[in-house]
């Protein structure tokens, strides 16, 4: 099983100074130690339940083309960006860029969005939950318009491109994978099976992850892509690396076709947390 690291929270104990020489090295770490994938949130706010909505937080794609600069074999991505904060056919150029300055190792992480506090604060639109599906659909049409050879207009309800004009082209082929994250049964899972090639279960208890990989395959099966051929993976940071339940909790997972688990990182010793895990669970992951 592979392993994924997740910056969630930039508190640290310098400060603003502290915080980009402080990414490096956890990224560096993370690189090092084994990791195959390193994430972060793309929220304006710390979320409300992991702490307070002023503690610092970054743009997300900024951030990952400093960690792209300083890195050499991660992938790397949002885990996810939300489709109200950003026009898809900017998006697509965002993301084409990261990917292209990192030399094919852009994922682009996306779902529905669901923080109304950042949007309200900001000034941008959040619209209801159906009309952000709907959203969701239409820019990950617009994406794959945009990764492929068609240079043509997109007529959509919610968004109109004249051009999808889109160089140079990505670097990783046929095109960036797509993950889609969240856990939604009715229209998560079935978005995922039709156009991601990644699927990023906010779960973590092996049963629910049964079951909801039974949902995404009946997905796959109604429209016809392959199930085996979408990547599996699970948010893993919230559990204790050093319960004596961990590791048959990650062999079974591992036995449900998850390849990958996501582990977070601790405030205020991002470093120290992150050096911990490629010591003492990294290896034990790579071994189921």
């Amino acid at each position: 099983m592979r392993t994924g690291i997740h910056y969630w929270n930039y508190t640290t104990p310098g400060g603003s100074p502290a915080i980009a020489p402080d990414l490096v090295a956890v990224a560096r770490a993370a690189e090092q130690g084994g990791f195959d994938q390193f994430t972060v949130m793309d929220h304006w706010f710390q979320m409300e339940a992991m702490g307070d909505p002023r503690q610092p937080m970054l743009e997300a794609f900024t951030t990952l083309g400093f960690v792209a600069a300083h890195t050499s074999r991660l992938r790397i991505g949002p885990l996810v960006t939300g489709v109200t904060y950003r026009h898809p056919g900017l998006l697509a150029k965002t993301a084409t860029t990261l990917d292209v300055l990192s030399e094919g190792r852009c994922v682009l992480g996306i779902g529905a969005a669901w923080y109304e506090r950042e949007h309200a604060a900001l000034g941008v639109p959040y619209p209801p939950i159906a009309e952000r599906f709907e959203r969701l659909e239409e820019t990950l049409r617009i994406i794959a318009q945009m990764w492929s050879d068609d240079e043509g207009p997109f007529e959509g309800r919610h968004y109109r491109l004249a051009e999808t004009i889109n160089s140079p082209r990505a670097v990783a082929q046929p095109h960036p994978p797509i993950m889609i994250g969240g856990k939604g049964e009715r229209k998560t899972l079935r978005l995922a099976a039709q156009y991601a090639q990644i699927v990023n279960l906010t779960a973590i208890d092996p049963d629910e992850v049964a079951h909801l990989l039974g949902v995404l395959r009946r997905h796959c099966d109604d429209v016809g892509t392959d199930y085996d051929a979408i990547q599996k993976q699970v948010m893993g940071g919230a559990l204790d690396p050093d319960a004596p339940d961990y590791l048959p909790a990650m062999e079974r997972l591992s036995a449900l076709g998850v390849d990958l688990v996501v582990l977070g990182v601790r405030p205020n010793r991002q470093l120290e947390w992150v050096e911990k895990l490629a010591a003492q669970v990294v290896p034990r992951l790579a071994e189921l």
